[in-house]
């Protein structure tokens, strides 16, 4: 009965890892095209942002 709930609990983790992953994955995409999009529409030279 223990083995069966480690690996349940194992198969869990991983499926959540799995799509944590996945959802970080859009979240970076999501941000380089941003920074992609303010980089081509900077003007006069200077920085788009205020860091």
């Amino acid at each position: 009965m223990v083995p069966l709930l480690l690996v349940l609990v194992l198969i869990i983790i991983l499926f959540g890892a799995g799509f944590a992953v996945k959802v970080l994955w859009w979240v970076a995409l999501a941000v380089l095209v941003i920074w992609l999009l303010g980089f081509l529409a900077r003007s006069g030279g200077g920085r788009w942002y205020r860091w």
